[in-house]
């Protein structure tokens, strides 16, 4: 897969597409279901989930991919980075236990 940002640049795919199948993921696990609960029927709750869907990998390539420069990527310490992930992990469990919440209802 060859993937260049804006400026023509060759980028490293792997980020977007963990964060664009994880957001992918992430939709069709929860969104159809609450959609569901709320009386939505079930052609719009999976059409809004496409749409929520296709929103996160739109997001996710521009974010990623078309914006990034790579050449910026080795100024960021090591340090900052970790505390990124440690604090970006924390954020999505919350997220996740919040998102399961009315399910044990």
């Amino acid at each position: 897969m060859n993937v260049t940002n804006r400026r023509g640049t060759p980028v490293d795919p792997v980020p977007f597409l963990v964060v664009a199948l994880s957001g992918i993921l992430l939709s069709y696990v929860f969104l159809p279901s609450y959609l569901l609960y709320l009386g939505a029927p079930l052609t719009a709750a999976l059409a809004a989930t496409t749409l929520v869907a296709a929103a996160s990998v739109a997001a996710s390539f521009y974010r990623y991919c078309w914006t990034v420069r790579p050449a910026l990527r080795g100024e960021v310490p090591a340090s900052l980075r970790f505390q990124r992930l440690v604090y970006g992990t924390a954020v999505i469990g919350g997220l996740l236990v919040l998102l399961a919440l009315p399910l044990l209802l």
